[in-house]
């Protein structure tokens, strides 16, 4: 059973890098073929998918994120990583990372709210 867990700060300041980390459990961030994904939900609206780091370490962003997203990996300790810069209000979400074979989500992790204020 593979578990993911995210991690990071609650409340990030507007203009600051929002950073959070996923913890898997039950299955290695290096096996073929599985994509690991950051996915957000704002307030009222519906899921958007972030970007997601390969299992050969190859990553991939949404265009409309993709200036200000960066995916990387800790294999040591089975992590991946999302970082978002210059945020604004509009980046208060729930967070999401979560395991794709391709196509498709197979594992979330249980979500972590980030609100981002002054």
């Amino acid at each position: 059973q593979v578990q993911l867990q995210e991690s990071g700060p609650g409340l990030v300041k507007p203009s600051q890098t929002l950073s959070l980390t996923c913890t898997v459990s039950g299955g290695s961030i290096t096996t073929n073929y599985y994509y690991w994904s950051w996915i957000r939900q704002p307030p009222g609206k519906g899921l958007e998918w972030m970007g997601a780091i390969a299992y050969s370490g190859s990553t991939y962003y949404s265009p409309s994120l993709k200036s200000r997203t960066s995916i990387s990996r800790d294999t040591s300790k089975n992590q991946f990583t999302l970082q978002l810069s210059s945020v604004t209000p509009e980046d208060t979400a729930v967070y999401y990372c979560a395991r794709e074979p391709v196509g498709s989500v197979d594992y979330w992790g249980q979500g972590t709210q980030v609100t981002v204020s002054s």
